[in-house]
């Protein structure tokens, strides 16, 4: 908890950070309350450092008009997601299994892991190799049967969730859930036979704490491909649900 001064604007604080000691910051989960009329930023992390917190207000040139346009300047204001370039950020454009696990951990806030990702085809010369490393130290993520975690394959909706619902145990999301029964929950779905065995308790916990909707009110698509503004929407919602932002 950090006590805000007096003279400071409260809504100027887009979130709180982690200053690591070579000088680079992180983002950290950071929600600001009043108590007895002071601001206070509350800061969620899973280790001790040294914090700050930021004004870091961004719009990306290519959302004014999209569905996701808050959760999208949202996510890019608090440093979790980044453009494409130009200031843009391509929100209907596809993204990869490390590309998805690297904002993961930078929305929970997890400090980088440097070790080498214990995954055949994750080199530790690999940009992705500290997110993979760290999302595994986390239990966040567990690859394929023969060893790999094939980072440059595009991720699908329901092995996004199976991610989501990792972390939402992570926060403590998970146990706060109702146990509704699979079937009933997922019978709106017109695909839900599509969804893989694997999965199903994933979706249905992602669905239960209104992190995950449809593509359409009768579709999960789980198979389908997720994209960059749904990944931003659903890590807001995440962080919200979880009471961390």
């Amino acid at each position: 908890m950090i006590a805000i001064p007096d003279g400071v604007d409260a809504d100027k604080i887009t979130t709180g950070i982690v200053v690591d000691q070579d000088g680079t910051v992180r983002h950290v989960p950071t929600k600001v309350i009043i108590i007895d009329g002071k601001h206070y930023a509350i800061i969620s992390s899973l280790t001790n450092s040294l914090y700050s917190v930021v004004w870091h207000p961004l719009e990306f040139s290519d959302v004014a008009n999209h569905w996701a346009n808050k959760a999208v300047n949202n996510m890019g204001s608090r440093m979790v997601i980044e453009g494409t370039g130009s200031g843009v950020f391509s929100p209907n454009r596809d993204i990869t299994r490390t590309e998805f696990t690297a904002i993961v951990v930078r929305g929970l806030g997890l400090k980088p892991e440097e070790a080498a990702a214990p995954y055949s085809d994750v080199h530790s010369t690999d940009w992705y190799s500290s997110a993979v490393h760290t999302a595994y130290a986390y239990d966040l993520i567990s690859g394929f049967e023969d060893g790999t975690f094939h980072p440059r394959d595009k991720i699908t909706r329901e092995q996004a969730m199976v991610i989501i619902d990792r972390a939402m145990k992570l926060t403590g999301l998970k146990d706060k859930l109702p146990e509704p029964a699979a079937e009933q929950l997922l019978r709106p779905y017109a695909d839900r036979a599509e969804v893989s065995v694997w999965a199903v308790s994933s979706l249905v916990d992602s669905v239960t704490a209104g992190i995950i909707t449809g593509r359409s009110g009768s579709e999960l698509a789980p198979k389908a491909y997720i994209t960059r503004a749904e990944v931003a929407a659903i890590i807001e919602r995440l962080l919200q649900k979880s009471e961390l932002i």
